[in-house]
């Protein structure tokens, strides 16, 4: 009966505060890791990756979310956990001109994989990684200087 109630409060607990699994409890208290925490974890890792541009999405809304703490990480990345440890992720990117999806993906995979679990200590048992766009910025912004070093180079009388 008592531990019923304990679970109840738990949930109770849970639902007031966003998503989070608990990692251990002991007399001294429970160890919990929220959402957040994994979005960050996630978008850290995605980013570090060569070829991955950004994270999907409207950046001025996405840092918006991100810096009042939405639970959802700026919709870029999606997040499913269970009370085994488990955790399911979906993230959404831009890719950066002249990579190769089939390159990057598994990179993303398991740069994700490996940063959360090391951290968190939970079992990552997917990561779906969607490319939604491709970022043409760097090989506009390579013309721009290639046509500003052409006039620079122009002699003035």
């Amino acid at each position: 009966m008592k531990a019923a109630a304990n679970n109840k409060k738990a949930a109770a607990s849970q639902a007031a505060t966003g998503s989070a699994a608990a990692l251990e409890s002991s007399e001294l208290g429970e160890v919990k890791v929220h959402e957040n925490v994994i979005a960050s974890l996630v978008r850290k890792a995605a980013l570090s990756v060569e070829g991955v541009s950004r994270l999907a999405g409207s950046s001025l809304v996405d840092n918006i979310a991100e810096f009042v703490g939405n639970r959802r990480m700026a919709r870029a990345i999606t997040i499913e956990m269970d009370d085994n440890n488990r955790v399911m992720l979906e993230i959404k990117l831009v890719l950066k001109s002249g990579y190769n999806i089939p390159e990057v993906a598994p990179q993303v995979q398991k740069a994700v994989i490996e940063e959360v679990e090391k951290v968190t200590g939970m079992t990552v048992t997917k990561v779906s990684v969607l490319f939604q766009d491709i970022d043409d910025t760097a090989s506009e912004e390579g013309n721009g200087e290639e046509e500003e070093a052409e006039i620079d180079s122009i002699p003035m009388n």
